[in-house]
């Protein structure tokens, strides 16, 4: 009996013991958030999805802008009485039809989906949040288009056109597979002769990324005066899809692939404007 005890007691020392680190352990995996991020969380859901929303509506006005001067129609009656593939935001290339029309989305297309995406969710962050934030969703935006946006469109726009200037000359240095006639042969050297431009993006973008959190940095030091230092976040990246579909657009040739992936960047642009909505400081 007396062994029962002791086995007992020592039993419950052990789970006790157990999940007092079980219950540490999951505490220390929990993700250390930003005071920053702390206060982003408790914004109410409604101001989130109403927030969206508006930034959505902002990209759409763009997105319609930028299809009227290319020469689509919005014309609800013409839109309509086509199949959706045929949509100017949904259309990608097609090689049985490859002089087809499409809608063109490089640098200039971008820094304007950007700006709708920003205004929709400033607007939006100011009906529906507490008007004591304005001030720093202001601030928020400039954050945004200049440190998310334009800072890696730039870079990324130069490394593309450095490529495209002499993409003869990188190209003549990628080694390639003799057997030119074999399908499995001309697929592999297609991807080695891929692996320049693919390097030479993701350079652009890391520099882009990390020159852009360093300008927000000194906005937020030198010009609001406010000793924050904004680390990069996993939401940060989103925008930055544009920018390797820019240089996947200048790059490489038309492909239902490349179309397709450009056809993602006003959803991806939606990120920025979102952030601005809900941010609070």
């Amino acid at each position: 009996m007396t062994f029962s005890r002791v086995s007992n007691v020592n039993l419950d020392k052990h789970y006790s013991g157990n999940s007092q680190k079980n219950y540490i352990k999951k505490e220390s995996q929990k993700p250390v958030l930003s005071k920053q991020e702390k206060a982003d969380e408790f914004v109410d859901k409604s101001v989130k999805r109403n927030v969206l929303l508006s930034s959505m509506a902002g990209v759409g006005v763009a997105s319609a802008i930028i299809a009227k001067k290319q020469g689509f129609s919005l014309n609800p009656k013409v839109i309509f009485s086509q199949n959706p593939k045929n949509w100017a935001m949904l259309k990608i290339f097609n090689k049985k039809n490859p002089d087809a029309k499409l809608m063109e989305i490089e640098e200039p297309q971008i820094l304007a989906l950007a700006g709708g995406s920003a205004l929709g969710g400033l607007v939006g962050g100011a009906v529906f949040d507490d008007k004591k934030y304005f001030k720093g969703k202001l601030r928020e935006t400039v954050n945004q288009l200049l440190g998310n946006v334009l800072v890696p469109v730039i870079c990324v726009s130069g490394v593309s056109h450095l490529y495209d200037k002499n993409k003869e000359k990188i190209l003549s240095f990628v080694p390639q597979v003799p057997g030119f006639n074999n399908k499995g042969v001309k697929y592999f050297n297609k991807i080695l002769k891929a692996i320049p431009s693919a390097a030479m993006t993701l350079v652009g973008l890391g520099v882009g990324i990390v020159g852009g959190n360093k300008l927000s940095n000194f906005i937020n030091e030198k010009i609001y005066h406010k000793h924050v230092e904004r680390k990069i976040k996993k939401t940060d990246f989103a925008p930055h899809v544009d920018d390797l579909s820019m240089a996947i657009t200048l790059m490489a040739d038309k492909s239902p692939i490349s179309t397709a992936i450009t056809r993602t960047v006003p959803g991806f642009l939606c990120v920025p404007g979102y952030q601005i909505g809900i941010h609070r400081d």
